[in-house]
C-alpha cells in the first residue's frame, strides 16, 4: 500500500467536504437573487411609433438612471425584441412608488399658458434638488443645454416684458408650465429674465424629498419616443422566499437521490462521483457569485439540469470502466480504457447542449438567458470535475493500493 496516495486521497476530501460547509453560508448571504427568488417589481415597456436602436438604447440609459435613483442594486434592464424594454428591480420595499415612477416615461415639455412649447427634455441638461443655506427651503435647479439655453433665454424675456407686474401683483401669464406625458408637473412663476441656462424652482416643496422627486422626473424624462408600460407585475418577498425554500429542498434532495444512485450502481466509483458532485457544486455556485450571475428560478432549473449532465458523464466512464474490467484488463487499464474511451462521447454530448445554450443566450431574454448561461457554465464545470478530477482521484485510489477487489467497482 502506498500511504503517500492514501493521504493525498484524505487530505483532498476532507478538503472538499470541509470546504462545502464552509463556504455554503457565504455563497448563500452573497449570491445575487433574480426578481422571482428575492420579489420585487417587473415592468415591461413598449416604444410607440417607429423605433430606432439609438432610441431603444436611449431609453434604456434613461431608465437606468431613474431606477438608479431609486436606491436599490443590481436592476435587470434591457431589450426586448424591437420595441421593448424590460425592467426588473429586485428587493425594492415600495413597489407602487417604483412604478409610478417608472410609469412618468412620456416627452417633457415647458409650455407658456397659452399652449406654445418652448422647451423640450431634450434641450435639460441637468436637474438638481438643493436647500437654500440661508432659509432652508427646498428648490430644484436647472440647467439647460445651449439651444434651451437661447430658447428659454428668449422665452422669459418675452413674458416678463409682455405681463410686467403691477403694484407687486402677480401676472399668472408669467408663469412657465411643466409638463410630463401631457400631466402637468409644476408651473413656476418667471421673476426676471434668464440669459444665463440657469434657473431655480422654488416654493411648493414640502421636503427636500418632495425636490428630489420633481428633479428626477425632469432630467430623466427626455426620451426619444413615448413609450407605454404593457405589463407590470409585484412579487412578494414572501413569495420569492417561498420559492427559494421550495429550490433549495429540490437541489438537496435531487442531489442526495443521484448520490445515493451512484452509490447503489457503481459503488466505489459511485463515492468518487458523489465527491466530484460537492466539488462541482462549489465550483459553479463560486463562478456565478465571481461574475456576479443573477441566479433565477430558471437558473436553478439548468443549475439542476447540469447536475444530472455532471452524473451522466460520470456513468458514461464507470460504464466504459466496468466493461473493461470484465474483459479482463487490470484495475489501472481499466481506468485508463475507461477515460479514454468515453471522452469522445462526453465531449460530442456537452458540445450540443452548449450549442443549444448559446442559441438560447443570444435569442432569448431575461430568465432564458439566466438559464443559458447557469447550464453552460454548469457543463463546462462537469466536464472539469468528470475528466480532470474524477480521473485523477481514480487513478490515485488504484495506485495506492488500498482497494483491489473489482467488485468494489461494479464490476
Amino acid at each position: 500500500m502506498r500511504w503517500e496516495k492514501v493521504f493525498a486521497l484524505i487530505i483532498i476530501t476532507v478538503l472538499i467536504i470541509g470546504g462545502a460547509f464552509w463556504a455554503a453560508g457565504p455563497i448563500k448571504d452573497n449570491l445575487k437573487l433574480g426578481l422571482d427568488l428575492e420579489g420585487g417589481v417587473m415592468v415591461r415597456l413598449q416604444a410607440q411609433g417607429s423605433v430606432t436602436d439609438r432610441d431603444i438604447a436611449q431609453i434604456i440609459e434613461i431608465m437606468r438612471t431613474r431606477v438608479d435613483s431609486l436606491g436599490v442594486t443590481e436592476p435587470v434592464i434591457q431589450r426586448e425584441g424591437k420595441d421593448r424594454v424590460l425592467v426588473e428591480i429586485p428587493g425594492i420595499d415600495d413597489p407602487e412608488s417604483a412604478i409610478d415612477l417608472i410609469g412618468k416615461m412620456a416627452l417633457l415639455e415647458f409650455k407658456t399658458l397659452d399652449g406654445e412649447v418652448i422647451l423640450t427634455g431634450k434641450d435639460l441638461a441637468e436637474a438638481q434638488e438643493a436647500k437654500n443655506p440661508e432659509t432652508g427651503e427646498p428648490y430644484v435647479s436647472l440647467k439647460f443645454k445651449p439651444e434651451g439655453t437661447k430658447s428659454f433665454a428668449e422665452a422669459t424675456s418675452r413674458l416678463v416684458s409682455m405681463y410686467p407686474e403691477i403694484d407687486d401683483k402677480r401676472d399668472e401669464r408669467r408663469c412657465i408650465a411643466i409638463y410630463l406625458d401631457d400631466e402637468l408637473i409644476q408651473a413656476p412663476y418667471v421673476n426676471e429674465p434668464i440669459p444665463s441656462g440657469e434657473a431655480q424652482i422654488s416654493g411648493g416643496y414640502e421636503s427636500l424629498e418632495d425636490a428630489r422627486k420633481i428633479a428626477l422626473l425632469l432630467r430623466s424624462g427626455a426620451l426619444p419616443v413615448p413609450v407605454e408600460i404593457i405589463e407590470n407585475r409585484t412579487v412578494g418577498p414572501t413569495l420569492g422566499s417561498d420559492s427559494i425554500e421550495k429550490s433549495q429542498q429540490a437541489a438537496l434532495w435531487g442531489l442526495l437521490a443521484i448520490m445515493v444512485f451512484m452509490l447503489l450502481c457503481y459503488r466505489l466509483p459511485g463515492i468518487v462521483a458523489d465527491i466530484s458532485l460537492v466539488l462541482y457544486s462549489l465550483l459553479l455556485l463560486g463562478i456565478l457569485l465571481a461574475i456576479k450571475a443573477t441566479l433565477t428560478l430558471p437558473g436553478i432549473a439548468g443549475f439542476l439540469l447540469s447536475i444530472g449532465m455532471c452524473v451522466d458523464a460520470n456513468i458514461l466512464i464507470y460504464e466504459r470502466l466496468k466493461e473493461e474490467l470484465r474483459n479482463g484488463k487490470s484495475l489501472r487499464a481499466a481506468v485508463d480504457a475507461g477515460f479514454s474511451r468515453a471522452f469522445t462521447t462526453i465531449l460530442d454530448s456537452n458540445i450540443t447542449t452548449l450549442l443549444a445554450a448559446g442559441v438560447l443566450f443570444f435569442l432569448g431574454s431575461g430568465s432564458i438567458k439566466g438559464f443559458a448561461v447557469t447550464l453552460s457554465i454548469g457543463i463546462l464545470c462537469s466536464m472539469f470535475t468528470a475528466i480532470t478530477f474524477t480521473r485523477y482521484f481514480l487513478k490515485t485510489l488504484v495506485d495506492s493500493g488500498l482497494v483491489k477487489n473489482t467488485k468494489l467497482f461494479g464490476a
